[in-house]
């Protein structure tokens, strides 16, 4: 009985691992000002491709995001991801009409 209470306390949960995954920024809520300087930026650059047809759309969408990231953070100082700025700007769109106008 005294070797397997010790065998199970010699067996220690493993470390955790630090994440490789991709860095996550806690969702806040957004200025007016930064959704404002969002959606001149996505209307100013036609990030819904509006104006033509282009070639790798996808790829120009993911530069265009990029440099909003870049552009809300150097103004405002607020971090955010991608992801967030697609569903918030999906969301301006579908739900909230009369703030993206």
């Amino acid at each position: 009985m005294a070797e397997r209470l010790t065998g199970s306390s010699v067996e220690e949960s493993p470390q955790p691992q630090p994440s490789t995954s991709r860095r996550r920024y806690k969702a806040t809520n957004m200025a007016s000002e930064e959704m404002v300087e969002m959606v001149s930026i996505l209307r100013r650059e036609d990030y819904d491709g509006k104006k033509g047809p282009y070639t790798r759309p996808n790829m120009r969408k993911d530069k265009i995001m990029a440099s909003v990231v870049t552009a809300l953070e150097a103004k405002f100082g607020t971090k955010r991801s991608k992801v967030q700025l697609r569903k918030r700007w999906s969301d301006i769109k579908s739900r909230e009409p009369e703030q993206y106008w």
